[in-house]
């Protein structure tokens, strides 16, 4: 299968399906996804970015030789919601390197502070930031006060989430 003739089809779950089985647990299958992710054009790196984020749910390790160049690529003031979204999803799956987690830390603070970021990115933020938690305890309060702050104003999806990692923080 030539996954850049995939995505240039359209971007639908059967087509994301198609992608993701095609690659299951195979490395090298991934790493090309990776680098059509990464080299674009704009619209492969957004039809690319939902099949790589279920890669790594289903195969988590297929991810730690990419790790930090995805998360420089998460980091440019220029990336697509979409790559965003899927790239903060992907890391809710994984346990981040201690070496990595103090820069996903103020990414994902960035987006979820902005109240113009898409509600599925701030979510995805909240649960990355939790998972780092739980490695780094002193970032507890940080969390919740960002959260506390932005729960009045949230979509229920946010609402939703945010009662969940704010109970998951204070321990009840």
């Amino acid at each position: 299968m030539k996954m850049i003739e995939v995505l240039k089809k359209g971007h639908s779950r059967s087509l994301r399906t198609k992608i993701v089985s095609h690659i299951g647990d195979d490395a090298v299958r991934f790493k090309e996804l990776v680098n059509l992710y990464l080299d674009g054009p704009y619209r492969i790196t957004q039809r690319a970015a939902w099949p790589l984020s279920y890669c790594v749910q289903k195969h988590p390790h297929l991810v730690k030789s990419h790790l930090k160049t995805l998360i420089n690529f998460l980091d440019r003031p220029d990336t697509h919601v979409a790559v965003r979204r899927n790239t903060v999803r992907l890391l809710q799956f994984i346990d981040l390197p201690k070496s990595l987690q103090a820069k996903v830390a103020d990414i994902c603070f960035a987006f979820l502070s902005d109240r113009k970021e898409p509600v599925a990115v701030r979510v995805f933020s909240m649960t990355v930031l939790a998972n780092i938690a739980r490695e780094q305890p002193d970032l507890r309060n940080e969390i919740v006060i960002q959260i506390e702050d932005h729960l009045p104003y949230g979509s229920s999806a946010f609402k939703n989430r945010g009662a969940r990692i704010l109970k998951q923080l204070k321990g009840r």
